[in-house]
């Protein structure tokens, strides 16, 4: 069959459906014309080749697909190789392959070799049901990702200045949308403004921006709708946005405030494929942003940023004074502050941070780091999805692992996707040095077993372990002897801590499991012992 598109200059992006059989190829593309032919371009081919030919011409014209569904036994082909060769040209489509009952053992192994988002088992009647829902889901996600789907927020700055890196991690971490462009190389673009410059769809334009003002101009929440609530959470990752669905889906007056963004230390994941329901896996930054969303959607208020400077307890009453001044109260509370990366402690790493070295922020610098090469210092799951993500843009990866190999700290499923890649190095047995540049990264000076070595890097990103955000915390709140607040115990609830009614859940907790699904259990348990404290004499 010849591939169908549009002669006219039409922009939408594209849903490509890919079936040797036509009249299943017919059923899928009304099906995505039913739903999605106001938003894409929808087109379809025969055969694997034919597919091929349309990718190809989109990339000639600059253009690029959004979604490719691909049935899995073509003649010419598998929908498998069609998918893992289609990451080539288009590695952020997502990918969906359409299978029989006995195709499914393909589709999960394709979840590895080709990227795929999902698989689905013919037929998907009713497709309201069965169809609509996965690819809603993906093109959403989709949307969220992409910088030319954005509503006109640019930000102009130097790409190794760490005012401008703050800018941008902080749009990236409220999925924020927006294109950068480096000022070195079109100086012109500033107009004699000091970066960096955010400019608005209608044109204004904020110079050198402090964070809390570009969060006023974005219309982010920073103040709470109330002053006294049944609950309020401190920290919005994983632990604190199960507490506010689940609080605010049973009845309580809830508010989770959080002095970055939705999604804490997990929010800035490049992939999470561990996750119960996820067989894909998923990013941080869609975690985050479907769970901000079903929080808000069931009554919950989510303040970000903002910080909790203080608490104290008045009888039963706690109360938070917040950065800004205010103060808000709670008949019960949830420490879901979490933890923040630890700092590298070399020479040299200070005067870098931001211009070179980052902290978690592989989603903020990554596509930056096209042709480059990058060192990820760390041996745990997050140093290894770091690894991963950046092997999609820069040209070498080097993982500098202190311990002698991998497996002490790592799931075995990212240390055979990492082997599988041949531009990641792994260099175990290796301590950091120092870090080396004028005004930005050069190269990193490390001591392994070979002894000591410069390695040229144009960027380097650490997870070095981490440490609780506990520092504001009272001292009638016991912590141990490592900052963690100690639940439990002498009659206590499980996550309840030495202050009646304050309880503790996720990374921020002793003895937690430091796990995405363990902090959302932990969230959801620590709610049930909420409406125990709440209903108690």
């Amino acid at each position: 069959m010849t591939p169908t598109r549009s002669d006219s200059p039409d922009r939408r992006p594209v849903i490509l459906a890919v079936d040797d059989d036509p009249q299943v190829l017919r059923a899928i593309r009304r099906d995505l014309r039913r739903a999605y032919s106001a938003r894409y371009r929808i087109l379809a081919a025969g055969s694997p080749g034919d597919a091929e030919k349309v990718l190809s011409e989109l990339a000639g014209r600059g253009e690029e697909p959004a979604l490719l569904v691909s049935d899995q036994r073509m003649p010419g082909g598998s929908g498998v190789d069609f998918l893992r060769g289609s990451m080539t040209l288009f590695p952020d489509a997502r990918r969906v392959l359409l299978t029989a009952y006995a195709d499914t053992e393909a589709a999960i192994a394709a979840i590895n070799e080709a990227r795929l988002d999902h698989y689905l088992m013919k037929p998907w009647e009713p497709p309201e049901e069965r169809f609509y829902p996965v690819l809603d889901d993906l093109l959403n996600d989709w949307q969220a990702s992409k910088a030319e789907h954005w509503q006109g927020i640019r930000v102009f700055g130097q790409r190794f200045s760490p005012d401008t890196h703050a800018v941008r991690d902080f749009l990236t971490r409220h999925l924020v949308p927006f294109r950068f462009t480096d000022v070195d190389r079109e100086p012109d673009s500033v107009a004699g403004l000091l970066p960096p410059v955010v400019e608005f769809p209608d044109g204004e334009r904020l110079a050198s921006p402090e964070l809390p003002e570009l969060a006023a101009r974005l219309g982010l929440t920073t103040v709470a709708e109330r002053r006294a609530y049944d609950l309020v959470i401190v920290g919005a990752g994983p632990a604190g946005l199960a507490a506010a669905v689940y609080g605010a889906s049973e009845g309580l007056s809830t508010i989770a405030i959080d002095r970055e963004a939705p999604g804490g230390q997990a929010g800035t994941s490049s992939r999470i494929e561990n996750y119960l329901g996820f067989p894909a896996g998923l990013s941080g930054g869609d975690l985050a942003r479907r769970a901000a969303a079903q929080a808000r959607r069931l009554g919950a208020e989510i303040l970000a940023p903002q910080e909790v400077a203080a608490l104290r307890v008045e009888g039963a009453v706690k109360v938070l004074t917040l950065t800004d001044g205010t103060e808000i109260t709670a008949q019960a509370l949830i420490l879901a502050t979490g933890v923040s990366y630890n700092r590298l402690d070399v020479p040299g790493a200070a005067a870098l941070e931001g211009a070179g070295l980052y902290y978690g922020a592989a989603s903020t610098e990554a596509m930056s780091c096209a042709g480059q090469t990058v060192c990820v210092i760390g041996g745990a799951n997050s140093a290894g999805q770091a690894a991963m993500y950046f092997a999609k843009y820069a040209d070498r990866v080097i993982m500098l692992v202190r311990g002698a190999s991998l497996e002490a700290r790592m799931s075995t499923y990212l240390i055979e996707q990492i082997r599988a890649v041949p531009t990641i190095e792994v260099r175990p047995g290796t301590r950091v040095l120092g870090m080396n540049g004028g005004g930005r990264l050069e190269s990193v000076t490390v001591s392994g077993p070979d002894g000591e070595e410069t390695l040229p890097a144009e960027a380097a990103v650490t997870f070095i372990g981490a440490s609780p955000c506990t520092g504001w915390l009272p001292g009638d709140i016991e912590l141990d002897e490592h900052g963690f607040v100690v639940t439990g115990g002498e009659g206590r609830a499980l996550l309840e801590s030495t202050v009646p009614g304050v309880f503790a859940a996720g990374d921020t907790r002793s003895g937690a499991m430091r796990r995405v699904a363990s902090a959302v259990g932990e969230g959801a348990m620590a709610v049930a012992f909420v409406h125990e404290y709440l209903a108690a004499p």
